[in-house]
């Protein structure tokens, strides 16, 4: 037989509010790792206190995965991209720092490196991060998700894939 304690209305209201958040928006959905929670085109990332685009810049979400053709991008073009995702999509959007990029590798992963139920068709490609690699100032950091690695070796005239963040 079960014993029923005393639950605080606190309790009762986070339950409540977690329970009708998930039935009134099944797109939300969480994580394994629970560092992500998804939110149709954007991904929620609780350890970097960021959101993240679920496609790369050249691709569109269409309810279930992204479509369309990455494009590989230069610094340049940078200010455009992030005028036009601002555009269409609010406020705020930049490119990543090397340590919110690096957040989502996914080591157990086959290639890409990077959990593909959260982050569907990303190429196993470099990604450009906004960060100057500060031992060789003419050069960009990138993590690569064929690897998982991080590089501090491109140059930013060079093009890579972009995937956009903004602050939460």
């Amino acid at each position: 037989m079960f014993k029923i304690t005393k639950i605080s209305k606190k309790s009762i209201y986070i339950f409540s509010f977690i329970l009708s958040s998930i039935i009134l928006n099944p797109q939300i959905i969480l994580s394994q790792s629970n560092q992500f929670y998804l939110k149709e085109h954007l991904v929620v990332d609780l350890f970097t206190s960021t959101e993240w685009m679920r496609c790369s810049v050249g691709q569109r979400w269409n309810g279930e995965t992204c479509i369309g053709k990455i494009i590989s991008l230069n610094h340049e073009q940078m200010d455009e991209v992030l005028r036009i995702a601002s555009d269409q999509l609010g406020s705020g959007w930049r490119l990543p720092t090397r340590k919110e990029l690096e957040s989502l590798v996914c080591k157990d992963c086959k290639i890409p490196k990077i959990d593909s139920k959260i982050f569907p068709r990303t190429e196993p490609v470099p990604y450009w991060t906004g960060e100057r690699n500060k031992f060789a100032k003419k050069h960009y950091w990138s993590v690569n998700f064929y690897t998982g690695n991080t590089y501090g070796r491109f140059y930013p005239y060079q093009s890579l894939a972009v995937r956009l963040v903004r602050d939460r």
